[in-house]
């Protein structure tokens, strides 16, 4: 539609990459693609500002951070975003620090332990939705883990309802 004056970033596991790319030349062909994979990545950070697409994976991130932190982004999807399900690791805050319009995050498996992971992605989505982490623990994850709180649990479902698409197996058959 031709309002994408920034580049858009996905992040995913190195296992996925190649499938992106593949789908990207599918239904995109029109797009910039520019992959950021490989020890010859760096040669190519000076193309990202004009790409329309940049992909790269989780622990490329982390090496790369500098450079990607210093871009604007339009949109920045996270496939596979159990990976930043600890709030405290280096990966989620570094992508809590992208500057992007707008974020996603994509995963199968959203919450594998506790409602803390819930809140992490929602702290890279938006900031600030759901308190602080510690706000968090007090007002839901305690409450709803530990004494079974349902009215609690129907307030975070409230809230959180807008903003969760979940696909069921029937659906996607």
């Amino acid at each position: 539609a031709g309002r994408l004056d920034r580049p858009c970033l996905v992040v995913c596991p190195t296992s996925v990459g190649p499938n992106w790319r593949a789908e990207a030349t599918r239904f995109a062909q029109q797009l910039h693609l520019l992959a950021l994979h490989g020890p010859e990545r760096a040669r190519a950070f000076g193309d990202i500002a004009a790409a329309d697409l940049v992909l790269t994976t989780y622990p490329l991130l982390l090496r790369d951070g500098d450079v990607l932190l210093a871009q604007d982004w339009h949109l920045v999807v996270l496939d596979e975003a159990q990976a930043i399900k600890n709030p405290l690791t280096k990966i989620t805050q570094l992508v809590c620090q992208l500057n992007a319009r707008c974020r996603l995050c994509l995963s199968g498996t959203p919450i594998e332990n506790h409602l803390g992971e819930l809140w992490s992605y929602f702290a890279f989505l938006m900031p600030g939705l759901l308190g602080t982490h510690k706000q968090f623990g007090r007002l839901f994850q305690t409450p709803i883990e530990k004494r079974g709180d349902r009215k609690r649990q129907s307030v975070l479902v409230s809230r959180l309802r807008p903003f969760i698409l979940r696909r069921t197996k029937a659906a996607v058959a």
